[in-house]
């Protein structure tokens, strides 16, 4: 008589472990679906600003690059996108919209020319931890520049830095633009001067894939 209630119960358990299999749902579905969705740098997108300054007011004078060279480059962040991403640009896309047509001139014999490498500054942005670095290739020395980095919208990047001429030795260069602006970089007090550093503006927007 005691056998017939453990039957039962052990047939109740079987019934009840059959229903919870059945009710386990499979995750497989979930766990593949990814977003394809990529940030990709293109220097058609990008523009690099600086701004130099004169005479001891410190009066600014901007100009930029119209020409900035690299490979496409993609992430699935703005982070990895701009990560290693290699640069060139050109001197000779020197511009400041100078009226008299002689300034950018000037810039690209007197300053550049002075340099090593007249022709070409290369460089490459570097990421670590949300730490941006520009580490920049002029005059034939290699120097990082921090960067301050601002995203809007999920896309667009602005990279603000101040260079120190002499980190890249160019205060020679510096020296002989100096010379050839000396009564142009006068301010009131009669005294010419030209600063070596330079505010550096570096703005782009991450295309879609």
């Amino acid at each position: 008589m005691k056998r017939i209630p453990i039957l039962a119960m052990a047939l109740i358990l079987s019934i009840t472990a059959c229903k919870n299999e059945k009710k386990t749902p499979k995750t497989d579905a979930v766990i593949e679906t990814s977003s394809s969705e990529k940030f990709i740098a293109k220097p058609e997108a990008t523009s690099v600003k600086w701004i130099a300054y004169k005479t001891t007011e410190k009066k600014p004078v901007g100009g930029e690059f119209k020409i900035l060279k690299f490979e496409n480059k993609s992430g699935t962040t703005p982070q990895e996108a701009l990560n290693n991403l290699n640069f060139s640009i050109p001197i000779s896309s020197v511009f400041t919209n100078d009226a008299t047509n002689t300034r950018d001139g000037k810039i690209k014999t007197s300053f550049f020319g002075a340099m090593i490498d007249t022709d070409i500054i290369t460089g490459t942005i570097k990421v670590n931890n949300n730490n941006y670095l520009a580490s920049i290739t002029m005059n034939g020395v290699t120097h990082d520049l921090p960067l301050e980095v601002t995203i809007t919208e999920g896309r667009r990047v602005s990279m603000t830095g101040t260079m120190n001429l002499k980190d890249w030795n160019a205060l020679g260069a510096l020296e002989s633009l100096n010379k050839v602006c000396f009564d142009l970089h006068k301010g009131a007090d009669g005294v010419s001067k030209t600063w070596e550093d330079v505010a550096i503006e570096i703005n782009t927007y991450l295309r879609k894939n």
